[in-house]
């Protein structure tokens, strides 16, 4: 993969044109700023864009899900049940 700075695409634009995926750095901070991708490669991104996406929000959902179930009112009688167990089972 080319990599190029941003001032160099600043002086010479022209240079994206002979690659399908450049990496742009910062060459101050010595870090990578993004991509420039040719635009044959649009659906593709677009549907790892969507893959993405929809993995994000069945994280959510199921996150939901196990809140929906929780019950609150036993929140503050949990709250010490996790140490009880630990020092009934290291206690012996």
């Amino acid at each position: 993969m080319h990599q190029i700075s941003i001032s160099e695409i600043q002086r010479n634009l022209h240079n994206l044109d002979n690659f399908d995926i450049i990496e742009v750095i910062d060459k101050k901070r010595n870090k990578i700023k993004g991509y420039f991708i040719e635009s044959k490669y649009s659906s593709f991104v677009e549907e790892l864009a969507h893959k993405v996406q929809s993995t994000n929000k069945e994280q959510t959902s199921l996150r939901g899900i196990l809140h929906s179930y929780a019950d609150s009112s036993k929140v503050d009688t949990e709250d010490s049940v996790w140490k009880q167990h630990l020092l009934k089972k290291y206690s012996k």
